[in-house]
């Protein structure tokens, strides 16, 4: 059973530092997540969390423009920062022997970043995230499907509503005191987790932090927003249409949120339903009924309301409506007549093989305790998941499927062919 060893201090400025220690190989993890993510920004204003995972790659008062890139790989590591609807993070990986070349790169933007934001760089990174909104979003195949449910599922003003790279508009409004209003009030050390995992000692790295970290002032108290489960809105079904070959068939429930109660059983449901060539809707409907050219299933760790998707492409020639039907008949099916041992320990197993090879890697594993302390305030969960997925039973995954995919908590979406993009008159 996997057991990580966690050790944790608070800097006075309000820094949690966890380090875990792992002298296997000599590399290490510099890891820093905010609690700042799509969620927290106001209406007219969204995008700002994925815009400044841009902006803070492009420099601080001491590390000049597209040096943070330059000095990481230069030492032999990697790095690559994220958004996400709760949380932004920010992580390196790197020799053991360069880890204070991270704490200095990572420090240097959480303390000195907002007197380098510039209106050039602020609109050189709107550029970009624009662009890439039109590539990922706009002009790439089924791009609008998951915004489009989200819209569907929660009312307006709702946290989760929009997605994470924001609106065009909204990109287009912000302004340079807007950007520096929302680092000052997100981007503190009071509203941050540094894990550092790897091939270092436990005292050596609360040392470093607190030499690289403690002389940051507190922040003011970012203001934490609570995304509550939202009723039906009374758009359960809708379509679109997109320049796409065949069609897709999205269903979305509501379901348990990160770590909350349910959500190791609803995860170990979603491998039993649509996780691997063996799991029953990609049985059902690529291998048997052969309406389907593929299909997943998929708990997002939110931290507040839990999202689950259902997604499958239709084969040629096949109604989407159709494929739905024979995706609710397996639903149904679950409901009904409960699984087998042998088919639930096989989800079980297969989510089990999938958490021990996330957490092999120090990279994710940082993550994980990362997001563990952020959304949870217990990093202990990296080490008590495990034993969680391990006894889920069949019962409890059929009482999930009974409890959470049910008609009022689910939204539909079909994406249609179409040769310009807009359904035809």
């Amino acid at each position: 059973m996997l057991e990580f060893k966690l050790v944790e201090q608070t800097l006075d400025n309000g820094l949690r530092v966890i380090v875990q220690e792992d002298h296997t190989t000599p590399v290490v993890s510099v890891h820093v997540m905010y609690h700042v993510g799509s969620k927290h920004e106001r209406p007219g204003r969204t995008g700002f969390a994925h815009l400044f995972e841009h902006l803070m790659f492009q420099g601080s008062e001491n590390v000049v423009e597209d040096a943070h890139f330059k000095y990481i790989q230069n030492a032999g590591g990697s790095l690559n920062g994220s958004t996400w609807f709760d949380r932004t993070n920010y992580f390196e990986t790197l020799p053991s022997n360069e880890l204070e070349l991270g704490l200095w790169l990572e420090s240097d933007r959480m303390g000195f970043f907002e007197s380098a934001i510039t209106q050039e760089k602020l609109d050189n990174q709107r550029n970009v995230v624009k662009n890439e909104r039109l590539q990922s979003y706009e002009n790439r195949p089924y791009g609008l499907a998951v915004e489009t449910i989200l819209s569907m599922v929660y009312p307006e003003g709702h946290p989760y509503r929009h997605p994470t790279i924001g609106f065009m508009e909204d990109l287009d409004a912000a302004s340079l005191e807007d950007v520096k209003a929302f680092f000052h009030q997100f981007y503190t050390p009071d509203n941050a987790v540094l894990v550092l995992a790897g091939d270092l000692e436990a005292d050596e790295g609360f040392d470093l932090a607190h030499e690289y970290f403690g002389d940051i002032p507190r922040g003011s108290g970012a203001l934490q927003v609570s995304a509550p489960m939202a009723p039906p809105i009374g758009r359960p079904r809708d379509r679109i249409f997109d320049r796409v070959q065949f069609p897709r068939v999205y269903i979305f429930h509501h379901s348990p949120a990160y770590g909350q109660q349910g959500f190791e059983e609803a995860d170990v449901l979603s491998y039993v339903l649509g996780q691997g060539k063996s799991s029953r809707l990609y049985h059902k409907l690529v291998y048997e009924d052969r309406i389907a050219q593929d299909v997943t299933a998929q708990v997002w760790p939110t931290e507040d309301c839990g999202i689950c998707f259902i997604v499958a492409t239709a084969r040629p020639g096949v109604d989407v409506a159709e494929l739905e039907a024979k995706i609710l008949d397996v639903l149904i099916e679950v409901q009904r007549r409960g699984l087998e041992h042998r088919e639930a320990e096989g989800g079980v197993n297969r989510a089990l093989r999938n958490l021990v090879a996330e957490l092999d890697s120090i990279g994710s594993r940082s993550d994980a305790i990362a997001t563990a302390a952020t959304f949870l305030d217990n990093p202990a969960y990296v080490n008590e998941v495990f034993a969680n997925i391990a006894a889920v039973t069949p019962e409890a995954v059929v009482a999930i499927a009974d409890e959470w995919l049910t008609e009022e908590r689910r939204a539909v979406l079909h994406v249609l062919p179409s040769e310009d993009g807009v359904e035809a008159e």
